[in-house]
């Protein structure tokens, strides 16, 4: 069965670059992001993986851990991390989970049906805190992951986590947010100091609230 939104993130145990990983444990009080490759040695997550690298100060001030796994044994990843950081100019600074037991792609349900069983689905799942599955993404081969998105989105569920607001179409940090629907006039009239503009008795706009 296939993981769902709200439902706990498995938790797991397994060798990766940065030793032995207790996924929970690791996690802490953290966000987290994991997101799968389908095979060492792969053009588009090699620029992927590089990517992650550059943003660790991003994900960093969002209180978030990133964590990457591949079906392929730690002996393959150490060489691949070698060309990663030759080619993306930069050093691997977070865990490469090596799942060749494919216990982990097991697991988070990333074995495609339709590939061999080395070929694991290409998903990115963001965890909070309280090791809740809060977001799934999920790309084809031939499609490189944006990470401007993964971080808009993190940003947006860390927002929305802790303010009775959702975030509007194409929103980007200090945009104006909404008001959740079942928050009365007279509680958005404590809640939001900043007030709102009532478009419709369900849609109200106010400026993001913990600016």
């Amino acid at each position: 069965m296939s993981l769902r939104l709200g439902d706990i993130a498995p938790n797991f145990k397994a060798k990766s670059t940065e030793g032995e990983i207790d996924f929970h444990e690791w996690l802490g009080d953290s966000w987290g992001v994991l997101y799968s490759h389908p095979a060492d040695f792969t053009p588009v997550c090699t620029t992927e993986l590089g990517r992650t690298a550059a943003l660790k100060e991003e994900f960093a001030k969002r209180n978030v851990k990133v964590i990457a796994v591949s079906v392929d044994p730690l002996g393959s990843h150490n060489e691949w991390v070698k060309d990663i950081e030759e080619t993306q100019h930069v050093t691997l600074n977070f865990p490469l989970i090596a799942d060749d037991d494919r216990n982990v792609a097991e697991l988070y349900d990333m074995i495609h049906p339709n590939q061999t069983e080395k070929f694991t689905v290409r998903t990115v799942f963001v965890i909070g805190p309280d090791k809740k599955i809060k977001l799934t993404m999920t790309y084809p081969p031939s499609t490189g992951r944006n990470f401007h998105e993964i971080l808009r989105v993190i940003d947006s569920l860390q927002l929305t986590a802790y303010h009775s607001v959702a975030t509007p179409v194409d929103w980007e940090w200090g945009e104006d947010v909404v008001i959740l629907p079942a928050i009365t006039d007279e509680d958005a009239d404590k809640k939001f100091p900043k007030g709102y503009e009532k478009l419709k008795p369900y849609l109200r706009i106010t400026p993001q609230p913990n600016l």
